[in-house]
């Protein structure tokens, strides 16, 4: 059962990441499916690559530079997979009027200027909320965004029908199980505890609010999701998750 299990994370994080996989994992449809439960554990490693890359960088650089190389290693050990899945969803939400244009849109790999120009608004205002947060937090902020931002796109899989049959930006899977929810969603809100609570409440909300504006969009516009949707609401959510992390009322 423990090697099953394995497997199927280990599926999870050859799918989303550059990271390399034991020899002994194999393919199946059966493996993908029951791969979604991990989502959140993969954000979790990513996160915790991230916050490693910036405490050490942290005793060499200012907190800037710091900041930006935690979020270039994100984009290597991923490959800017989730990104290409924001621009592409703008790009074809953006320019597109009705379902079947923006579902082509996005099938099409090369980006257009409403994505670029997300592309750019997106990870600015992720370095901008990075740095205003206490470098002290920052590790556990990259750890709990990571992984909440993950959940909340595995949440589409649940709410959501998937409307493409093919294409590049096919997701891992097309559903997800009650039981695996509840299990993604625990891994997701475990790193919040390294956080203040008033704070960590604030980055779920907004990440929450994110998540849901998009599910609506998506149903509205083209009856339910894709593959780039998903990559737009993990990078989304995890924007909104810092920028709540920030927020004041005092």
């Amino acid at each position: 059962m423990l090697k099953r299990e394995l497997e199927y994370f280990f599926g999870a994080l050859r799918f989303f990441t550059r990271l390399p996989v034991p020899a002994w994992v194999g393919h199946s449809s059966e493996a993908l499916e029951r791969a979604t439960r991990y989502f959140p554990a993969v954000g979790l490693l990513v996160g915790a690559i991230a916050a490693s890359i910036f405490s050490v960088t942290s005793t060499l650089w200012p907190t800037t530079l710091a900041v930006l190389a935690s979020m270039a290693s994100t984009l290597y050990l991923t490959g800017g997979f989730h990104e290409d899945g924001w621009s592409d969803m703008v790009d074809g939400f953006g320019g597109g009027w009705e379902k079947a244009q923006i579902l082509a849109i996005m099938k099409d790999s090369r980006i257009g200027s409403f994505g670029a120009m997300a592309l750019v608004m997106l990870l600015l205002t992720k370095f901008c909320a990075l740095v205003e947060v206490d470098p002290l937090a920052i590790p556990a902020a990259l750890l709990a965004g990571h992984a909440v931002s993950r959940f909340a796109a595995a949440t589409l899989l649940r709410i959501l029908d998937y409307v493409r049959d093919e294409g590049k930006a096919k997701p891992l899977a097309t559903r997800i199980g009650g039981g695996e929810l509840i299990f993604a969603g625990g891994t997701a809100l475990l790193p919040l505890l390294l956080l203040p609570l008033p704070e960590a409440l604030c980055g779920l909300t907004l990440a929450a609010l994110a998540t849901l504006w998009l599910a609506r969009m998506f149903h509205r516009q083209i009856g339910g999701y894709t593959g780039d949707c998903l990559g737009a609401t993990q990078q989304l959510s995890e924007v909104a998750f810092y920028c709540g992390l920030l927020c004041s009322f005092s």
